[in-house]
């Protein structure tokens, strides 16, 4: 080999070992034991997807989402929408990170019943957070005062694709009723309780914890009543659809005289499984142990030992290493 040939392969064999050598160092930055791979994986920004400006998740994602910021570094946006069932497709399509829900529609999701005619197979549950309590909501000028009343009246029965449309239905159900023995109007908690209050409505199905701040602004002005549903009825609701629970609201709750009888669903918070372990784990975490900074009276019901009761669908490995740290489990 000429001098000139073996000084080539020389500096040929110089330069190959520095890009390979270029290559490793990149590959240890991103993807070494210090956690370069979970940190690249961290998002700039995520929306929390919530309801309308009218029930208790849009309040609620306010505060999770100043918290998650101060916690996590993590910018987070509430996002208004119509609620569960919708929030549910919206995650579907990747189209945000962390949804509110009902703890039932999060299982029609996931099983690709009623309202969802695909499975929504890229999400998991964070926790449950509080009742969702049903809340027949009138006035004492309808006259309403039973769920057969509702029989030929103007009735919300909540935004198009909500868990309240569900909610309604099965109600209607075990009183032997359908959506074709109401004036079924599609509205959401904001449009339901102006239209009681305007007259154009009757009444309106709202699912929501308590106290509904769409309710407490028709209190204000009106004398509210909330529609209770008879113990046989609360049976018999149950034992067909064992996510329900009996409820009922307190009284002094919109100005109520005494406690009304009812049932809720849970809600609860969702995730995209593609988000890491390590951002759900922080997120989770964050919610969690900054509980006293939700200003929402909600608030007071959401705890840690609770977290993972009635959630229904598979849990998010990030929100289970927080839980199993803290010794929670399912009941």
């Amino acid at each position: 080999m000429s001098k000139k040939k073996f000084h080539f392969s020389m500096v040929l064999l110089l330069v190959l070992s520095m890009i390979l050598a270029a290559c490793g160092s990149d590959k240890k930055e991103t993807s070494g034991d210090n956690g370069g791979e979970k940190a690249a994986e961290k998002p700039k920004f995520i929306s929390i997807l919530t309801g309308g400006t009218g029930g208790t998740y849009y309040p609620l994602g306010g505060s999770f989402a100043k918290i998650i910021k101060d916690a996590t570094g993590i910018e987070a946006n509430a996002e208004t929408t119509g609620a569960s069932a919708e929030n549910m497709n919206t995650l579907k399509k990747e189209d945000g990170e962390i949804a509110f829900t009902q703890t039932d529609i999060a299982s029609y999701a996931t099983e690709g019943k009623l309202m969802f005619t695909e499975k929504v197979d890229n999400i998991q549950a964070i926790a449950t957070l509080y009742p969702e309590t049903i809340q027949i909501v009138t006035t004492a000028k309808s006259g309403i005062k039973s769920v057969e009343d509702l029989k030929g009246k103007k009735v919300s029965v909540g935004a198009p694709g909500s868990g309240t449309v569900a909610n309604a239905e099965q109600i209607l159900e075990v009183h032997g009723m359908t959506f074709d023995d109401i004036k079924k109007q599609d509205l959401s908690f904001d449009e339901s309780t102006q239209g009681i209050q305007d007259g154009t409505i009757d009444a309106a199905f709202v699912t929501a914890g308590t106290p509904t701040g769409a309710v407490e602004g028709l209190s204000a002005t009106e004398e509210v009543v909330i529609v209770p549903i008879t113990q046989d009825k609360i049976d018999a609701l149950i034992k067909k659809y064992p996510y329900y629970v009996q409820d009922e609201v307190p009284s002094g709750t919109y100005k109520l005289d005494s406690a009304v009888k009812t049932v809720a669903v849970q809600a609860m918070l969702v995730a995209r499984k593609d988000l890491s372990e390590q951002v759900v784990y922080d997120i989770t975490k964050a919610i969690f142990e900054n509980l006293d900074k939700v200003t929402h009276a909600k608030g007071k019901l959401i705890k840690v030992e609770n977290a993972l009761n009635g959630v229904g669908i598979e849990v998010h490995p990030g929100a289970k290493k927080y839980f199993d740290e803290k010794g929670v489990k399912a009941e």
